[in-house]
């Protein structure tokens, strides 16, 4: 038998009907508010089935007939509909429960409200919080006919990048003053802006109510919360939660909607936002927050004083670049003067005067850079150095490529002043000297005087000069960071001369210079004795150093060959290569390798931090097609790993294991590993990882090395207290954990007793690439030593109400799943770029009287920032932070 409910409810018939395609009259159970006036009621009894409803009767609310036919039309429409279903059957039956419990509403004046109050913000700050003087101006450049189409309200209120979500808050706009259509005028933009910018919660909270409530009956259905998911996603770029958005949509109506009625109110909306806040710093001192920030305020200084104070950190900061170029520069000062000098006491002084010193000694500065400038680059020699001897203490060998850089530009200016110097000063100075001058330069010169300037640019010593400019300024050029990073737009062909591959085959033009250097020292005009030419004797020791370490490489890669066990391609076109470690290949985390992939070039050798901890017994690198031969490698990779014809699985997934003999795969070739900042994370008790994008590399394998020294300490601790030494377990018997608990001083190398890791990128889909990896280090690290922040700068800054429902479904599925939404991870992301200034501040009042380690790799943007922040938390808090950046 079929269960049988009569309800009755109350419509009020309107005296102005909605307009055709507005939602049919609501439905509101009378009460007190609407017990007066009751000639506007009707009363519709309906008989509630188990799946369908049946028109009982219509009457007055007074007890009279009713003779309006829409409303019998409404009443009989309502048992028609096949899509009233069982949702509407729910949402009816809800109606003859008690009402639910009215939801408490959350002190205000609470910190972590308070805080909350601060967001639900319709214009950021990033978009320029435009006043209306602004909008205003706009609305005059963007408006026809003194109407603003609704396509271009975002742009005029400087929502910039969120046209569709600027478009929702237009039509809430709209709905809430009965505007139709899709045009504004500006009387009602200034109104809408008024509202826009009431920094009252309520207002915008009221304001991002309707923006979800499409109908305006105060209700949200689960309907309207997936399409304010959808919208919000897509404002944000979070592709991963727009596919999932009819899971998430349930998900809020559980939490909020516990009664399961259907719908949630206002009051719920603004528990969540309240309830979700939290106040940022555990644990922190108000009082010493305070002080310290006082204390980082700049004080009013004289203007000598405060450069002193400037000049006086700067030494400290950078005493060990100081004192190195100090010397270089020394050092090249004193041979220009020795040759300055030497020409100057010579008989050509009297014909070319100034000019001959100054080529001269040019000339001589050149031959020390040329020189120096191959020994930043002998990678092993370095490597070696930083790790085996004491010289890293007072030498930057981090700073390597800079030092390169900086003996280039000094190369440039040498061969400048070199050149001009002759070819526009002595040469033309020996054509016009008369024959008693010319008496004084013939055991230079010759007897018979040149009457034409082409015999110097011809002959050998011009020849060969002029090469080597011309070789020089390729390379050169090449090598700026516009063509390096191919931002320069050439026609084609021209567009080969851009990218790492022109910068990598012109660099090689060197070994034609270098060859033409040496044959240029040697044909001199005004030295003859053999051991006055000694250009071959600055060049004999660098380059035999440096051909020595390129047959290293080429040895060494040749031997220790290495098998691809996993490939991976992840969404940001990253491609994973795991491959075996080769027998006795002992690294640390931070370090980098080169990889060469002779099926896309012979001869290119390419850097790539190694991802994979010491201990692990594999290596990984993870690498981001961002030029020709990271595209092309990919490529490769791909093609070998397509299904094969009898339908097995060889598709690029990140949890496919390759069978090591895989004959698809082409063969990759490693060498290294070479020394890196990050290596040297062990010397200090805290630690700060900043990884930038693809950037988080050597990052993560510092990460994953932590919670294995930890969890080894510990293990080993365990075992002395239970008096397990004698048989150790697998773990004590690991490479690693034998050289933790061996005795000596390496048995106290691992410092570190805190980290904070902060990885900041564009793209949702890059979390894919270490996944698995924070996931591991979320579980193991139980004595939470490890700190871990991500960063999405594709969502807008928390606070915004284009992220703020995205806000609230994070905290509920971490607080209920404990995996964030936008990572799909343990660790909770956050929004927008971090603030530094906030970061550097929490460490130094966490960890006061400490050594801070600061390891950046990644774009260019954030370094002078961190340094900047790193020498001032250093100079005024008791917290030493000691910046190191990535170089390649």
């Amino acid at each position: 038998m079929k269960n049988k409910q009569d309800i009755h409810l109350h419509h009020r018939r309107l005296s102005n009907p909605e307009p055709a395609g507005k939602k049919s009259p609501r439905f509101t159970l009378p009460d007190d508010r609407t017990a007066a006036a009751d000639d506007d009621y009707v009363e519709i009894t309906l008989d509630l089935h188990d799946d369908s409803v049946e028109v009982h009767s219509v009457t007055a609310a007074g007890g009279g007939t009713v003779d309006d036919p829409n409303l019998k039309i409404l009443a009989k429409g309502l048992e028609k509909k096949s899509s009233f279903g069982s949702s509407v059957l729910k949402r009816l039956a809800s109606l003859t429960r008690p009402p639910p419990p009215p939801v408490k509403r959350l002190d205000r004046t609470k910190s972590a409200a308070a805080q909350a109050l601060k967001g639900l913000k319709f214009i950021s700050k990033a978009e320029g919080g435009a006043a209306w003087s602004e909008v205003e101006k706009r609305f005059e450049e963007l408006a026809s006919d003194g109407m603003l189409p609704r396509s271009l309200f975002g742009e005029c209120i400087g929502m910039k990048g969120s046209k569709e979500f600027a478009g929702e808050l237009f039509d809430a706009l709209s709905r809430r003053r009965n505007i139709s259509g899709d045009s504004i005028t500006k009387e009602q933009l200034k109104d809408f802006w008024d509202q826009i910018a009431d920094q009252s919660f309520d207002c915008r909270l009221k304001t991002f109510f309707d923006m979800v409530d499409k109908d305006a009956d105060g209700r949200i259905t689960e309907d309207e919360v997936r399409e304010i998911i959808t919208l919000s996603a897509s404002a944000n770029r979070l592709s991963n939660i727009q596919k999932q958005a009819d899971e998430y949509a349930r998900l809020i109506m559980e939490e909020l909607d516990p009664s399961n009625l259907g719908y949630i109110m206002i009051e719920n909306l603004e528990t969540l936002l309240l309830q979700g806040a939290v106040q940022p710093g555990g644990g922190e001192s108000r009082n010493l927050s305070k002080m310290l920030s006082e204390k980082l305020r700049r004080t009013e200084e004289h203007v000598l004083q405060r450069l002193y104070s400037d000049g006086r950190y700067f030494v400290a900061d950078n005493w060990q670049r100081v004192w190195v170029i100090a010397l270089w520069i020394g050092v090249m000062a004193a041979l220009f003067a020795y040759k300055y000098v030497e020409y100057r006491n010579k008989n050509g002084f009297a014909v070319m005067g100034h000019c001959v010193c100054a080529a001269k000694g040019a000339a001589e500065t050149l031959k020390l850079n040329m020189a120096l400038i191959l020994l930043p680059m002998c990678r092993n020699t370095i490597t070696w150095l930083r790790n085996r001897t004491k010289l890293g203490a007072v030498v930057p060998f981090d700073d390597n490529i800079n030092f390169h850089k900086v003996i280039a530009m000094a190369i440039g200016i040498g061969v400048g002043v070199h050149a001009i110097s002759h070819l526009m000063c002595d040469f033309p100075r020996l054509l016009r000297a008369s024959p008693e001058e010319y008496e004084k330069v013939v055991q230079y010169f010759g007897r018979d005087q040149p009457n034409s300037y082409w015999h110097y640019v011809k002959g050998f010593e011009g020849v060969t000069g002029i090469v080597m400019v011309v070789l020089m300024a390729i390379a050169f050029t090449l090598a700026s960071p516009m063509f390096r990073r191919n931002k320069v737009q050439l026609p084609k062909p021209l567009d080969k001369l851009a990218g790492f591959n022109a910068f990598w085959y012109s660099h090689h033009l060197f070994i034609i210079v270098y060859t033409l250097l040496i044959a240029h020292g040697i044909k001199l005009y005004m030295t003859h004795e053999w051991y006055k030419k000694t250009t071959w004797m600055y060049l004999a020791i660098p380059i035999t150093i440096y051909a020595a370490e390129r047959l290293t490489r080429a040895f060494r890669s040749s031997i220790k060959a290495v098998k691809i066990l996993k490939v991976a391609v992840y969404p940001g076109n990253v491609l994973s290569l795991h491959m075996s470690k080769p027998q006795g290949f002992n690294y640390k985390s931070g370090q980098y390798i080169f990889v060469n992939c002779a099926v896309v070039s012979p001869f290119e050798w390419h850097p790539f931090s190694i991802t994979s901890a010491p201990m692990e017994d594999y290596l990984s690198v993870h690498i981001r097609t961002l030029g020709d031969w990271t595209r092309q490698l990919k490529t490769v990779f791909s093609e070998a790993c397509q299904p094969p014809p009898t339908g097995k699985s060889g598709l690029l997934r990140a949890d496919f294991l390759q069978g090591e003999n895989n004959p698809n795969f082409p063969k990759v070739l490693i060498d290294g590993p070479y020394g890196a900042p990050t290596q040297d994370y062990k010397d200090y008790d805290v630690v700060l990882l900043v990884g930038l994008g693809i950037g988080a590399t050597p990052m993560i394998s510092v990460v994953k090395d932590i919670v294995n020294n930890i969890k080894a300490m510990e293990e080993d601790e365990n075992a002395v207290e239970e008096g397990e030494g004698s048989e150790p377990g697998p773990m004590l018997s690991s490479p690693m954990h034998k050289r933790k608990i061996g005795s000596g001083s390496e048995k106290h190398d691992f410092k570190t007793t805190r980290a904070y890791f902060y990885w900041v990128t564009r793209e949702q889909g890059s979390f894919e690439w270490f996944k698995g990896v924070m996931n591991e280090v979320a579980e193991m690290d139980r004595k939470g030593v490890i700190e871990m922040h991500n960063y999405c700068t594709s969502v807008y800054e928390e606070g915004d109400a284009r992220s703020a429902l995205i806000a609230m479904l994070q905290s509920i599925n971490h607080a209920k799943n404990g995996v964030d939404i936008v990572s799909g991870t343990r660790v909770k992301s956050h929004f927008a770029k971090p603030n530094w200034r906030t970061v550097y501040k929490r460490i130094a009042l966490n960890h006061p009287n400490s050594r801070v380690g600061v390891f950046y790799c990644g774009a260019p943007p954030p370094v002078a920032e961190l340094r900047n922040l790193a020498c001032d938390f250093s100079h005024k808090t008791s917290t030493k932070f000691e910046f190191h950046k990535e170089n390649f």
